[in-house]
């Protein structure tokens, strides 16, 4: 199992950016596919970004159609650490973010298809 451990969120006015990170250890980071998926209040988690191991030859990311154009996923191997710089934020982007983890290839945008989660943290965009 790895654990995850969110960082980055905070409050920010509409137009603006922030930059999430999430730390992983206890596994081999690179075996791992990453996603990131959020909930707002009232409503259920979803899936938001995700990218693909790096166990390959190359990395593949997929998106959401909501933030497609405006937040990227990547990720550092040498800092065991996934991103997600988040541009143009919007309020309807408000909820608490989570990392989620799974070994293979990826990407996976399924909420059931991870196994290893992180506790989240808060991104509130003002209007």
């Amino acid at each position: 199992q790895v654990q995850l451990v969110e960082s980055g969120g905070g409050l920010v006015q509409a137009g603006g950016s922030l930059r999430l990170s999430c730390a992983a250890s206890g596994g081999t980071f690179s075996m791992y596919a990453m996603g990131w998926f959020r909930q707002a209040p009232g409503k259920g988690r979803e899936f938001v970004a995700a990218v693909s191991w790096s166990g390959g030859s190359f990395i593949t990311t997929d998106y959401a159609r909501s933030v497609k154009g405006r937040f990227t996923i990547s990720r550092d191997n040498a800092e065991n650490t996934v991103y997600l710089q988040m541009n143009s934020l919007k309020p309807e982007d408000t909820a608490v973010y989570y990392c989620a983890a799974r070994r293979g290839i990826g990407p996976y945008l399924g909420l059931g298809e991870y196994n290893n989660w992180g506790q989240g943290t808060q991104v509130t965009v003002s209007s």
